[in-house]
Parts: structure tokens; C-alpha cells; sequence
């Protein structure tokens, strides 16, 4: 798709969510002062440095009250905007934002709507070829019944379309994770592995057939309460995937794949599960040297699964996560326009401006690069434990 209106742009206002007056948000800096990530607090230009009240943002949302991370900064540290100038220029000798969860294990969830369901059946069937995905799309199309966008998962009129699909020879693992009583909830990425807002997004160089996936992602503590909310990209490489789902980890961890930002808003009176249960999270890509534009939208209206759904089959008595997760919670977006050849879909170039905005959690702004050249990730769990411990936060 080309023209429509950019939901790019490089005022710092534009990074922060519409109402951002009401908006309880933090995130992490990185401070070349000190060497390391700071937990942070965002109030309009104002960016507040909570390190002193808890050293990591997963120890944020465990042991401090929304109130008590709106009376804790002090003065401000620094301006949203000298951040946002330093982040999209990718000047590491500055103060700069990173993506705003630490210590979280970045989980995600697939197939949670009906049509990127089906788009997940036909990279099966094309075996990850780009070629015969534009013929196999109508022949599917044509051949899955309509009920298949409106069937609740796991219900009796689920199993009984199954049992249909099966005898007629169309049963998929996908149709098995999005009609089933069990959702698809994978790892994503390591802890302290995304990126953040202006940072690159990498595809490997043996991905030809590869696209952005814009998310609503939960960010939930360690008793499985949901705290707040923020944007990511699951970027993932549709020919990997296609060739086998036993190459998901291939298709979707590798460097930079998670990007995450800008910033937590976290949940309060104002703000809450129910205000994101229906964001429209919008899409646009810009070629750096073709002039090509993509747009599109995730309505997170149109999950086929709740919230509360893809939270419990994430955590519960089979799994806990001591630090809390991010959980990415899907997408509907699953682009088919040509960029180039006809019938070879859209795929990534690099110098691709990725943007992802949403009313309610700001803009996220990540520009692709192929993974060998993207800095190499070297700080870790290690790393951020010596930080801590050299700072003054032995608890």
C-alpha cells in the first residue's frame, strides 16, 4: 500500500501517548554516566531517575505502589527529548531510551486471530516459499468454510469444524493452536535481549521472506497480575517458519527480533485491561531508498482469545516466572501486498523505518538492518547483576 498519512515523527511528543497527561508511565534509560540502565519515570518532557526506590523495572512493578512511583525522582534527570534525539540517531555515548522491561521473559502468543491464522496455513502449505503463496492464498480461501473467523476457540462448534477439516484432508497444527482449547505461547527472546525504541531490528541474511508484526504486548508481575501495557514488534521471518513450525525459534529469536517500547503504561482507575481490550495498533513501514509505504492495523478488538485466556495458559500452576513477562499477545496483520515482483508478496529491505502507534501507548519507531551488522548484544543478566552491585543496590 503506498500514501496515507506517516505516524512517524521525531518530536519527542509524539513518542508519548495521546492522553499522556493522565498516563502513569516508565521505562529504562541507558546512563553512560554511570554505565548502565536506570528504571524510569516519564511525566510529559520531565524523565525521572527511580534507581534509589528499586534497580531494575520487574522489582518496580513487584514492591512499588503507583503512588510511590509518582512521588520518586526528585528533580528530573533528563529531557524526553535529548532521549529521543540521542535513540533515533543511535548515539550510545548519550543518554538514551532502551526498551523498558529488564528482567521479564519475553513470551509471546501466535495465531490469536482468525485471519493471521489462515496466512499461518498457507507459509505451510508453500513450505515457506513466497512464490506459491499469492495462488495457494485463493485456493485456501476458497476451500476453508466462513465460520472459521467467528468459531470461539475450543468450543463445541470448534470441535466440530475440526473434525470436518480433518476428514477433508485441511487440518493444520495452526488451525489446531487457533481453534483448539490451547493456545500457541512460545518464548521469544532471551531476558534483556529487545530493543527499544530507535534502535534497529535485525532480519537475518537467511531470511528472503520476512514482515513486522505489530502487537499489543502485557506486561505481567510474578503472581500473574497484568500491571500495565506497551507496543512491540515480533519480528518474524515468514519463509524459516514456513518451511517447518519445529524452526519457530529460528524464525523468531534471533538478534534484535523483540522490539519492545516506548515506554510501560502502567494500569490505574483511568487505565485499564478493558481500555486496551479494543486498540487499534497502527502500522506503517517506509522504504529508505524506494519510496515503498505499508500501512495496516492490529485491532486488538478482534483477538479470538481474552486476555485473562492468554495470561493463564502462560502462568499458572505449570509455570511461574519469579521476575514477571512480557507477553506479546498476537497480531492480525499479515501483509500480502506485492512490494516488488508480482506474486512474491512484501518482504523487508534494509533501512526500513518501522512505526507502531496506538492512542493509548505512544509510538515505537525501530529502523531494519541484517543481524551481522547490529552491535553485538553483551550485556546481560552478568552484567546488569555487577551494575546493581556496583551502585550502591546489595539487597
Amino acid at each position: 500500500m503506498t500514501g496515507g498519512t506517516a505516524v512517524t515523527a521525531t518530536d519527542p511528543s509524539a513518542l508519548l501517548p495521546d492522553d499522556t497527561s493522565t498516563a502513569l508511565l516508565v521505562g529504562r534509560v541507558w546512563d553512560p554516566e554511570s554505565g548502565g540502565p536506570r528504571p524510569v519515570r516519564v511525566a510529559g518532557e520531565e524523565v525521572f531517575d527511580l534507581f534509589d526506590a528499586a534497580p531494575t523495572v520487574s522489582e518496580l512493578l513487584e514492591t512499588t505502589g503507583q503512588e510511590q512511583i509518582r512521588a520518586t525522582g526528585g528533580s528530573a534527570r533528563w529531557r524526553l527529548s535529548d532521549l529521543v534525539g540521542a535513540s533515533l540517531s543511535r548515539d550510545s555515548e548519550r543518554a538514551h531510551l532502551l526498551a523498558p522491561i529488564d528482567l521479564q521473559v519475553v513470551k509471546a502468543c501466535g495465531v490469536t486471530f482468525a485471519d493471521s491464522m489462515v496466512e499461518r496455513v498457507i507459509e505451510e502449505r508453500c513450505a515457506g516459499d513466497p512464490a506459491r503463496a499469492a495462488e495457494l492464498r485463493e485456493r485456501v480461501g476458497q476451500t476453508l468454510p466462513a465460520e472459521i473467523a467467528t468459531v470461539q476457540p475450543g468450543s463445541t462448534a470448534a470441535s466440530a469444524l475440526k473434525k470436518v477439516l480433518v476428514e477433508e484432508g485441511l487440518w493444520s497444527q495452526y488451525l489446531e493452536v487457533g481453534l483448539g482449547p490451547d493456545p500457541e505461547v512460545f518464548t521469544k527472546a532471551p531476558v534483556l535481549s529487545s530493543v527499544g525504541y530507535g534502535a534497529q531490528v535485525g532480519i537475518p541474511e537467511f531470511s528472503t521472506w520476512n514482515n513486522p508484526e505489530p502487537e499489543l504486548v502485557l506486561v505481567v508481575d510474578s503472581q500473574g497480575r497484568a500491571r500495565g501495557a506497551t507496543l512491540g514488534n515480533d519480528v518474524n521471518l515468514r519463509d524459516v517458519e514456513g518451511r517447518s513450525a519445529l524452526l519457530l525459534g529460528m524464525a523468531k529469536d534471533n538478534n534484535a527480533s523483540s522490539a519492545v517500547g516506548p515506554l510501560i503504561r502502567l494500569f490505574d482507575d483511568s487505565f485499564t485491561m478493558d481500555t486496551v481490550r479494543q486498540e487499534r495498533i497502527m502500522l506503517r513501514v517506509e522504504g529508505a531508498d524506494d519510496g515503498y509505504v505499508l500501512e495496516g492495523e492490529n485491532s486488538v478488538g478482534r483477538l479470538s482469545r481474552s486476555f485473562e485466556q492468554l495470561i493463564s495458559a502462560t502462568y499458572g500452576t505449570h509455570h511461574q516466572y519469579p521476575d514477571g513477562f512480557a507477553l506479546y499477545t498476537g497480531t492480525l496483520f499479515a501483509p500480502v501486498q506485492d512490494r516488488d515482483t508480482p506474486g512474491m508478496g512484501f518482504t523487508h529491505k534494509h533501512g526500513d523505518r518501522v512505526s507502531i502507534r496506538s492512542t493509548h501507548l505512544g509510538t515505537l519507531i525501530n529502523d531494519v538492518a541484517p543481524t551481522s551488522s547490529l552491535p553485538r548484544w553483551q550485556f546481560g543478566i552478568r552484567a546488569l547483576v555487577n551494575y546493581i552491585h556496583g551502585h550502591g543496590q546489595r539487597r
